[in-house]
């Protein structure tokens, strides 16, 4: 029997690369860092293998998909900000077991998952910047799950979500963290204007809402926040539409999960998007 030892959400925003850069805003994120290092150390005490990571920077346009390759390097640069990420190196280990044990299991649960583990497929920024901080001694394995997911319902991602659980806690032979890698509301701040909103969210309305919404999980309030998590991701830009999350609280048990979160890093703001890093407690 295998356990699942860890959940959260985290952030994956590129000025934490940045923050590491010699200029004018060295050492930004460090509480985003620190963070990760924070949630890393608590995966490395709990005798965790292997980081499952939802991540929503994987577009896919059908299905859902699993990049479960042995290995994992090479030298990375965003197309979307490449002024904020540009050439990082990574060098990471893949678990390709795990990748089709879940692929199986979410598709014999009617959520047809398809595992690739020979394949070229890179890691993307949405995984490879958590693992920068959280893996840069290779101590873990590492398995991305696609996150972006353009003509899915969140129903399904649920269901994902719960059939994962119940494979590795029937079949795995290990220990597992599960790491939903987006931001809270995601509406980029507009070109020309977006220097000024490095560590500011859009508006008030969407830094209001997500607030809110954290306060709903450090007290517990999942029926209320399940219930309103489609609307939430539409009306606040949610990054990935939110299938991280969803896929996060399948796995938890939904809206009869009963944790209460812990923040690490508390909510902040970059380039216009709302921020977290926190701990989902596993029940």
């Amino acid at each position: 029997m295998g356990q699942i030892s860890l959940a959260a959400k985290i952030t994956h925003v590129p000025s934490m690369y940045l923050s590491e850069m010699d200029g004018p805003n060295k050492g930004c994120r460090e509480a985003a860092i620190n963070g990760h290092k924070e949630i890393a150390q608590r995966c490395r005490d709990a005798g965790v293998d292997t980081l499952l990571v939802f991540d929503t920077h994987w577009l896919v346009n059908a299905g859902y998909h699993i990049n479960c390759a042995e290995t994992f390097s090479g030298v990375y640069t965003s197309n979307e900000l490449p002024h904020f990420i540009k050439n990082l190196p990574y060098d990471y280990k893949g678990n390709k077991a795990l990748g089709h044990l879940l692929a199986d299991a979410a598709t014999e649960a009617g959520v047809v998952t398809r595992a690739h583990s020979d394949t070229s497929l890179p890691l993307e920024y949405g995984t490879l910047v958590p693992m920068r901080y959280m893996n840069d001694d290779n101590h873990f394995k590492v398995v991305s799950v696609s996150a972006m997911c353009q003509v899915h319902n969140l129903e399904d991602s649920r269901r994902l979500g719960a059939a994962f659980r119940e494979a590795i806690e029937k079949d795995y032979d290990g220990n597992v963290a599960i790491l939903a890698s987006g931001s809270l509301s995601h509406r980029f701040a507009q070109n020309g204007v977006s220097e000024e909103y490095l560590f500011r969210v859009w508006s008030e309305f969407l830094e209001t809402t997500d607030r809110e919404v954290i306060d709903m999980w450090k007290n517990g309030e999942w029926e209320r926040f399940t219930q309103m998590l489609p609307e939430y991701a539409e009306k606040c830009h949610g990054e990935g539409f939110m299938h991280d999350t969803a896929m996060l609280l399948g796995v938890l048990g939904w809206d009869k999960y009963q944790g209460q979160v812990e923040v690490v890093t508390p909510y902040f703001g970059s380039s216009g998007t709302g921020q977290i890093n926190a701990v989902f407690p596993v029940e």
